[in-house]
């Protein structure tokens, strides 16, 4: 008997319905979304930037699918008039020659991403308000309405037969001969579909997902959830580019800066707090973090009214690594081979600007599974 659907995503994420767009091209696609809405946590709580894949380990998957999902996602954006915006960013130094601008500038070079160091002079003349002795700008880093683009994939998705059903937790999947049967549940109760792939996009759900697989994946990486705050600044946006400190050790976060939303609204953040195994659903934003981010702030910001600062929102990064470790890589995997699972975790920062990368490997990944 065949399965009811070719695919079954898990998660309805940006990585979720980029899957879910590359993928019904191909077969009948279902995705399971628990919540409401799609992207209700990591993909609609993060600084909603497209990078330009400078601050990523050569050869990573992080750094290879960014550079390639920044092509993608441009491309899409204009096909489907998607709301974004190339502003371009500036990366700001206490010195022209600090090792870690030198290193981005370095990596740049690598990878033919356009870079301009900017004297203390001409950064002044692009940005007066910001205040450092040099500055690397980056033109094609740019913003995007993630929820305009999470909307629109869904409906393109759907345009072509894709089931994206919210309101829908995945419970388990086991083996049976070439199809997973799948178990979920609903407003209405339990019920069963099965699936000849299985694609595992549950974000910070992403390892209790795969734990809910018979037989489960092996070498299934830990999660280590860390928040990230948000500040708002009720005034007019100082500055018309992104603005960003030279990014912290081990890329735990890339620092306390500045961006804006297509409405021109400017917002700091996000800083790092890794929170305990298993809370992953505290979005609270102490106001006592306003001390920390003004000071951060005004490093570069000496301007900066404490009081205009105004809890924003906060997001929890999905990271695969402690604080005292090294940067981890994304980590996606074909984890079965009959029937086919992927499983895709630690999808954090450059996430958003990966989507559609992630898509396309996910389906290449697919598609070399099935010839071997």
């Amino acid at each position: 008997m065949s399965a009811d659907f070719d695919y079954c995503i898990i998660g309805g994420g940006i990585t979720g319905l980029a899957c879910a767009w590359y993928l019904s091209q191909r077969g009948q696609v279902l995705l399971l979304e628990k919540n409401a809405q799609f992207g209700a946590e990591t993909s609609s709580r993060n600084s909603e930037v497209i990078h330009a894949g400078l601050y990523y380990p050569p050869g990573s998957l992080k750094e290879r699918l960014c550079l390639r999902g920044k092509e993608l996602l441009y491309a899409f954006c204009q096909e489907y008039s998607v709301a974004h915006q190339q502003i371009g960013k500036l990366i700001v130094a206490p010195s022209a020659d600090h090792p870690k601008l030198s290193a981005l500038q370095t990596t740049g070079e690598r990878l033919g991403i356009p870079l301009q160091l900017l004297s203390r002079t001409e950064l002044h003349d692009m940005e007066p308000a910001v205040q450092a002795e040099a500055a690397l700008f980056s033109p094609t880093t740019g913003i995007i309405d993630s929820h305009d683009l999470m909307q629109t994939l869904a409906a393109q998705a759907q345009r072509r037969g894709a089931l994206l059903q919210r309101n829908t937790r995945f419970l388990s999947a086991h083996a049976d001969g070439s199809q997973w049967q799948i178990t979920t549940s609903t407003s209405d109760g339990p019920f069963a579909v099965s699936a000849t792939t299985l694609i595992n996009c549950g974000g910070l759900h992403a390892q209790t997902v795969a734990g809910n697989l018979q037989p489960g994946p092996a070498g299934v990486p830990q999660l280590y959830p860390c928040r990230g705050h948000y500040f708002r600044y009720s005034s007019k946006s100082p500055f018309s580019h992104l603005i960003y400190p030279l990014p912290d050790a081990n890329l735990v976060g890339l620092g306390i800066h500045a961006t804006l939303d297509l409405g021109g609204q400017v917002k700091f953040g996000p800083d790092t707090e890794y929170l305990p195994a298993g809370v992953i659903d505290d979005f609270q934003v102490d106001e006592q973090l306003k001390e920390k981010f003004s000071k951060a702030i005004q490093s570069y910001f000496p301007a900066l009214n404490p009081e205009l600062l105004q809890p924003d929102y906060a997001g929890i990064r999905p990271k695969l690594h402690s604080a005292e470790q090294p940067a981890a890589d994304f980590h996606i995997t074909l984890s079965h081979r009959a029937p086919v699972a992927i499983q895709l975790l630690g999808i954090e920062s450059p996430g958003l600007t990966s989507s559609l990368a992630i898509g396309e490997l996910v389906t290449e990944m697919i598609q070399s599974s099935c010839v071997q």
